[in-house]
C-alpha cells in the first residue's frame, strides 16, 4: 500500500493506493479527481518547469521562463539542460516562444516576462 497527499484541489486528500492482480485501487479521495492524480502519479508522473534564461542585456542578465506544457518527470533534467543552452539576444515578449518542441516532447519553453520586450523599454525611457 502506498500513500500520497492530492494535490488538485484545496482538500489535501490523503489518499491510500494499492495494487491488486495489477489494478490500482484508490481510497480517501473525495473526488474524482483525487483517484485520477494518484494513478497518473504511480503511472506515469508529469511535471511542469520554471526556471530562467540568461540573456546578452546587462539591465536584464535573466529572463523568466516556462514549458508550455506538462513533461514526463523523468525527462526533467534533460530539459533543464536544454534550458542552461538559451542564451536571449534579441527583444521578447511574455508568451514567445525561446525553443519549440524541446526534445520532441511537444512543449514549448516560453517567456514569462515583458522585461525584454520594446514596448516596457520604449515605456520605461517615457516615464524617466
Amino acid at each position: 500500500m502506498r500513500e500520497m497527499t492530492c494535490i488538485t484541489c484545496p482538500n489535501g486528500c490523503t489518499l491510500q493506493i494499492e495494487e491488486v492482480e495489477g489494478i490500482l485501487h484508490v481510497t480517501g479521495n473525495k473526488c474524482k479527481r483525487g483517484e485520477a492524480f494518484a494513478i497518473a502519479e504511480l503511472t506515469h508522473p508529469m511535471r511542469t518547469i520554471c526556471s530562467t534564461v540568461r540573456t546578452i542585456y546587462p539591465e536584464v542578465p535573466v529572463l523568466p521562463v516556462r514549458v508550455s506544457g506538462e513533461i514526463p518527470k523523468e525527462r526533467i533534467f534533460d530539459v533543464m539542460k536544454e534550458i542552461n543552452h538559451i542564451l536571449v539576444d534579441r527583444h521578447v515578449r511574455r508568451g514567445d516562444v525561446l525553443l519549440e518542441n524541446v526534445l520532441g516532447s511537444g512543449v514549448d519553453i516560453i517567456v514569462t516576462s515583458n522585461r525584454l520586450s520594446r514596448e516596457e523599454n520604449e515605456n520605461e525611457c517615457e516615464t524617466v
